[in-house]
C-alpha cells in the first residue's frame, strides 16, 4: 500500500492514499475509532471504478501521528481541512463511519464549501456519559487496547456474523491491537466532549444517514435523529451492527454509490419526524 503523509499546523503528520483514476470526482473516507484507512478495502475497487479515492489515517491511528494529550473533534475536522488544503482539492463527496462521520458532521457544518454530498454511516451526535470514556481512557492507559479489542468486535458485528468466522473479523482485531494507545485515548476524549446536536440544523448539504438496524453502539434512534436534524437528508438501514461497510460491504457501497450518483432521492421519499435532543440513549458506546 503506497502511503503518503501531510504535515498539519500544529506537526502532525497525517497519512494517507489515493485509488482510482486521476481526474475523477474525488470520494474522501474517513475511518471508525480503532481502525485505520484498512477498513476500507471491502469498497475500495468498487468505489474506484468511479471515483478518486481519498483515504487517511485519523490523527493517532495507523501511519498517521499519536501526539500526547486530549484531542477535539474541532481539531479531526481541521486535519481534513488541512489534508485537502495541502493536497489542492478544493471540493470533495465525504464518508465517514462512526467517529468519521463526527468528523463528517463537523465538516459539513463548519466547512460546507469543500463539501459536495455528504455520507454519515453508523455515526451520533453525542456518545454520552463522559465518564463512561474516561473511564476506558484509564483501562486502555493500564492494560493496553488488548482490553478493549473482543468487546468492541462483539459491538461492532452481529453474534450470527461472527459466528461465520469472516476474515475481516481479523483484520478489525489487528487494527484494534495495534492502535497507539495515546492516540487512541486521544479520539476517545474528543468523542467524551462532543455535542453535536444542535449542529445538524446547520447543515445544508445533500446528505444520506446510514445506520446499521443491529447496532448497539450508535442505535437506530441515533440514525434517525441525525437524518431528522438534517435539512431533506436520506436514511437507510443495513442488516448489520456497527461496521456495516464491512458487515454487509455490497450492500453499503451500492447505497453510497446510489446516493451519489442519483441525489435529491426517489419521488416520494420521506424522512422520519423525529426530535434530535430526545433520542439518544447516553449509555451507548462505540
Amino acid at each position: 500500500m503506497m502511503i503518503d503523509h501531510i504535515v498539519t499546523g500544529d506537526g502532525c503528520r497525517i497519512a494517507y492514499r489515493f485509488d482510482g483514476p486521476a481526474g475523477a470526482p474525488v470520494l474522501l473516507l474517513s475511518s471508525s475509532l480503532g481502525t485505520t484507512m484498512e477498513m476500507w478495502e471491502p469498497q475500495i475497487s468498487t468505489f474506484a471504478e468511479q471515483f478518486r479515492v481519498l483515504r487517511y489515517d485519523t490523527r493517532g491511528h495507523g501511519g498517521s501521528d499519536a501526539p500526547p494529550g486530549a484531542y477535539s473533534l474541532d481539531r479531526l475536522g481541521r486535519d481534513v481541512v488541512e489534508l485537502l488544503d495541502v493536497l489542492g482539492i478544493p471540493l470533495v463527496h465525504f464518508c465517514g463511519l462512526s467517529l468519521g462521520g463526527m468528523v463528517g458532521q463537523w465538516l459539513g457544518a463548519r466547512a460546507p464549501e469543500r463539501i459536495e454530498r455528504l455520507v454519515l454511516a453508523h455515526s451520533s451526535a453525542f456518545m454520552g456519559p463522559p465518564s463512561a470514556w474516561d473511564g476506558r481512557i484509564v483501562l486502555i492507559r493500564e492494560k493496553g487496547m488488548a482490553a478493549v479489542a473482543e468487546a468492541s468486535i462483539e459491538r461492532w458485528f452481529t453474534a450470527e456474523f461472527v459466528k461465520k468466522g469472516d476474515a475481516c473479523l481479523d483484520r478489525v482485531r489487528g487494527m484494534l491491537l495495534t492502535t497507539n494507545v495515546a492516540g487512541y485515548a486521544g479520539c476517545c476524549a474528543a468523542i467524551r466532549d462532543m455535542d453535536l446536536r444542535r449542529l445538524g440544523e446547520l447543515i445544508d448539504l445533500p446528505t444520506l444517514v446510514i445506520g446499521g438496524d443491529a447496532d448497539p453502539a450508535t442505535p437506530p434512534a441515533h440514525s434517525e435523529a441525525l437524518a431528522g436534524a438534517i435539512r431533506g437528508s436520506r436514511l437507510l438501514f443495513l442488516s448489520a451492527a456497527h461496521l456495516g461497510n464491512m458487515e454487509q460491504p455490497a450492500d453499503f457501497a451500492r447505497a453510497v454509490l446510489s446516493f451519489l450518483d442519483s441525489w435529491p432521492g426517489e419521488p416520494g421519499e420521506a424522512m422520519p419526524e423525529r426530535s434530535v435532543m430526545s433520542d439518544f440513549n447516553v449509555e451507548t458506546e462505540i
